[in-house]
């Protein structure tokens, strides 16, 4: 067995007289666990975030839209399919879409919501793979699917009859002129765990919608795209817009959910802050406990600096107990972290507000880079703060450290 490790096993050895010293390990080592477990947790809590709000807008959205920016002119959606013919290859389905804001009025009860028709299959299953309860089959006409949220808010179950109302855009108002009114029937409701598409968005089949709002007119306001592979959006919509003629403009995933994805940003910036506050105070914390150790075995310092241990043979005996403290930390900082967010996941202890967050539980991200990446640098950290004490030990002078008392 190497000197130093054997040394390092019976110097620090839990006995009668070294109480002391486990008591001050353990609460190093407690800090630690609890400085890795929640830089873990917050880690994992803002990539769960940005990946679910991703995932679920990309689920629920198109990558990329074409409309028109005034809201009068209707596509000709044979003119857009040529347009985007060269990017057959990269594009997984096209879907039309005639969306227009309406209200709907139950029982007295009234919301504005935007009613958005639909016939592309691949864009069906997409928005039925949501659903949690009822069905959404387009062979029925007025069939309505509405969100979890709005539902709620206008106390609306699966089979309700709804009236829909849709105000005249024309410039020229006529007094004599009536809104559309249809009724529709509550087919099913869908929770997506976005709060803007919850709440905001009805849909029906494009046929419906098209009776309803243009009286049978073969029209559409949209077009949906979604890719194969979101690497190249940004330079298939910059090509498309080149292309489009005003009024008719092209936005990305990315620009349409601008404001999601700056607030994901937002709460990605304070996270440096707290891993540097919480690293610094892990840090001190070792610091100090090996300085406690040092003072508190100057004496043993001096006997075995006296018989002839040299000085790199001390700094690797702090060292040790340095890492020691260290690992158990980090092992106990991993499994907290892990046992936390498993309760939280199960059971959801902490709710949150989906109006403020967008979701309706909170995301863990369960990536072994994340547990790699805190343990890895909290090993380091702590490596390089056992020196300076481990270095202080290997220079006490022996005859002064034998009558150190």
């Amino acid at each position: 067995m190497n000197l130093s490790i054997f040394i390092f096993s019976k110097l620090f050895k839990s006995t009668r007289t070294s109480k002391f010293l486990s008591l001050i390990s353990f609460i190093a080592t407690i800090g630690i666990c609890l400085g890795v477990a929640t830089l873990i947790i917050a880690l994992s809590i803002v990539s769960g975030f940005e990946k679910t709000l991703t995932q679920k807008i990309i689920e629920m959205d198109s990558h990329i839209k074409i409309f028109s920016v005034d809201n009068k002119v209707h596509l000709k959606f044979q003119e857009i399919e040529k347009l985007i013919n060269k990017y057959k290859a990269e594009i997984d389905y096209v879907s039309p879409n005639l969306s227009e804001t309406v209200i709907i009025s139950k029982k007295g009860n009234s919301d504005g919501i935007t009613l958005k028709g639909i016939e592309n299959v691949d864009y069906l299953n997409k928005i039925k793979s949501n659903l949690i309860e009822g069905d959404f089959n387009t062979e029925r006409k007025n069939q309505l699917l509405v969100g979890k949220s709005f539902a709620k808010r206008l106390f609306l179950k699966v089979g309700d009859k709804v009236s829909l109302i849709s105000i005249n855009k024309s410039s020229n108002l006529d007094a004599n002129e009536f809104p559309n009114i249809e009724v529709f029937n509550v087919s099913g409701i869908y929770e997506s765990g976005i709060t803007n598409y919850d709440d905001l968005i009805a849909f029906t089949d494009l046929t419906s919608a098209q009776q309803f709002l243009f009286e049978g007119e073969n029209l559409i306001n949209g077009v949906d795209i979604k890719l194969k592979n979101l690497n190249n959006v940004y330079n298939i919509v910059s090509e498309i817009r080149d292309r489009l003629k005003y009024p008719l403009y092209a936005q990305n995933i990315f620009e349409m959910h601008r404001s999601i994805f700056t607030w994901i940003e937002l709460q990605k910036k304070p996270i440096p802050i707290v891993l540097s506050l919480i690293i610094i105070v892990a840090v001190f914390n070792i610091i100090s406990t090996l300085f406690i150790m040092v003072i508190e075995k100057t004496s043993a310092i001096g006997i075995l600096k006296s018989l002839g241990l040299r000085k790199k043979q001390i700094v690797f005996i702090f060292l040790l107990q340095g890492l020691q403290i260290t690992f158990y930390g980090i092992f106990w900082g991993n499994i907290l972290a892990l046992i936390l967010m498993f309760l939280q996941q199960q059971f959801n202890i902490i709710k949150v507000p989906s109006s403020i967050y967008m979701v309706t539980n909170v995301p863990f991200d369960f990536s072994l880079f994340i547990f790699l990446l805190v343990s890895f640098a909290t090993l380091i950290l702590a490596l390089l703060a056992s020196l300076t004490p481990s270095i202080i030990s290997s220079k006490i002078n022996p005859i002064k450290a034998i009558r150190f008392q």
